[in-house]
């Protein structure tokens, strides 16, 4: 996440960053101002940085493991039902959990469109 909002802040024109400070912004109002303009890749960032941690399940395993009602995530809950040989039970799961990726994906398009 903080490469990806690196580079949406370095993507933005160093021109911009000069004009409002000639205008007469302080440097806080200079850095919104340069946010503002990185909004987008800024949410890219989020969104990217969800989705990859959504599909990593071998970090889920080692750090979190799979232990009932505690460290249990839908990801590791695929993993275990697919061993078990849950087909079905595993594919209604990662439906729920590409829902969910799928919802928050949308939300934050619409946001960033608005």
């Amino acid at each position: 996440m903080v490469s990806f909002t690196s580079g949406a802040l370095e993507s933005i024109d160093i021109d911009l960053r000069d004009l409002a400070r000639t205008l007469g912004a302080s440097i806080l109002q200079t850095s919104f101002a340069v946010m503002r303009e990185a909004t987008s890749g800024v949410l890219l960032a989020v969104v990217a940085s969800f989705n990859r941690s959504v599909a990593e399940l071998g970090v889920a395993m080692m750090i979190g493991g799979n232990i009932r009602y505690v460290t249990r995530l839908l990801t590791t809950a695929i993993a275990l039902e697919t061993a078990r040989g849950e087909t079905a039970l595993s594919i209604s799961l990662a439906i729920i959990l590409m829902t969910i990726v799928f919802s928050i994906s949308i939300i934050i398009n619409v946001l960033r469109r608005s």
